[in-house]
């Protein structure tokens, strides 16, 4: 395996320390944890961002490099795994609440980076065999909608009102939860209703997707209810639901405050690198598949992970994804960190 795709083997050292809390007692149930909130924000204050690209040549040989792609597959198996040894490890009758608490965390964060993450990268391809991995590993999150309503609907009204991804300028992070949530949700059954309606088929047809993932969701966690037990099931309930709030508190920081500029009714400019925050520290890059280079992934979506570049016109945010994602969760560090930057963005425009 050549150095360059090795160093995206790195995510899988959260997912060894995930194994660890599921096998372990103590403070090690909160190991992955640790890392990621802690250990990861720190180490980003000390390291500057690399804002290096790929040369063309480099560029032309990564994309034709099939090792990439295999770590995405690996990662797939790895996830239902590892949920595996979370529903087996929580039948443990002598584990303390905050021991619990920590392997129910430990399962979201895993949720989130290797279940919803991959499944982002994967979902952007056009091979239906990648496609089917990206919704097997939202299933992970019960959160398969996500799958349509971010191809089909984020990626087009990024950065607009019409958006429920994109988070309005001195909206906090709480109330931009339910808003997101509840109409993301909404939007994805009008996306594949209509769909169906293209092809000549009623709503209520087993090929509208949506239809699909909410009776693939029901069966899946049916399963773990007859095979595990009720509580087990809200364990697996609750890591679920840290997955997916993580994923909208990565949206609520990619696109906070920004908005492209409206051209005619219901027309707006083509989404540029200048619509989306952007990150080039190396940690937050690495662990997240270079989803913090998220600029350039909404200039060209079909720009696979390891050859995403860096945009000089893209705004920056102040430290990595990590650092960034607990900034948000104070609303009044983050509204004086951010609206700070805004304005200053306006005032060079």
């Amino acid at each position: 395996m050549q150095v360059r795709a090795f160093k995206y083997a790195s995510p899988l050292i959260v997912y060894v320390m995930a194994w660890v809390a599921f096998t372990s007692y103590g403070w090690l149930t909160w190991l992955p944890m640790i890392y990621a909130w802690v250990l990861l924000p720190v180490m980003e204050l000390f390291i500057r961002p690399d804002e290096k690209n790929l040369t063309a040549a480099e560029e032309e040989l990564a994309k034709k490099d099939r090792i990439y792609d295999y770590l995405l597959y690996i990662i797939v198996l790895l996830q239902f795994a590892a949920l595996f040894e979370f529903l087996r490890s929580m039948q443990n009758q002598q584990l303390l609440w905050w021991e619990i608490a920590g392997r129910v965390c430990s399962m979201g964060l895993l949720c989130g980076t290797f279940g919803i993450n991959v499944a982002h990268e994967l979902g952007h391809r056009v091979n239906k065999y990648e496609q089917v991995l990206a919704k097997a590993l939202l299933l992970t999150s019960l959160y398969m909608h996500f799958f349509i309503e971010h191809n089909k609907g984020h990626h087009k009204n990024v950065a607009t009102p019409e958006d429920p991804s994109s988070a309005r300028y001195n909206e906090p992070v709480y109330s931009f939860y339910f808003r997101t949530i509840i109409l993301s949700y909404i939007s994805a059954w009008k996306i594949a209703n209509g769909e169906m309606r293209k092809k000549g088929y009623p709503v209520l047809h087993w090929k509208n997707e949506m239809l699909q993932a909410q009776v693939i969701q029901f069966l899946f966690v049916t399963a773990i209810f007859l095979l595990s037990g009720w509580l087990i099931t809200l364990y697996f309930l609750t890591a679920a639901t840290i997955g997916f709030l993580l994923l909208e508190t990565v949206n609520y920081i990619e696109h906070y405050g920004l908005q492209r500029k409206q051209i005619s009714e219901g027309k707006y400019e083509r989404a540029m690198p200048q619509h989306s925050w952007n990150s080039n520290h190396i940690l937050g890059r690495l662990m997240l598949f270079e989803l913090s280079r998220h600029s350039d992934h909404h200039y060209l979506a079909s720009r696979k992970y390891q050859v995403l570049q860096h945009h000089e016109q893209a705004p920056q945010l102040p430290t990595g994804y990590p650092g960034s994602m607990i900034l948000a969760l104070f609303p009044p560090l983050w509204f004086y960190v951010m609206n700070r930057k805004i304005k200053s963005l306006e005032a060079e425009n």
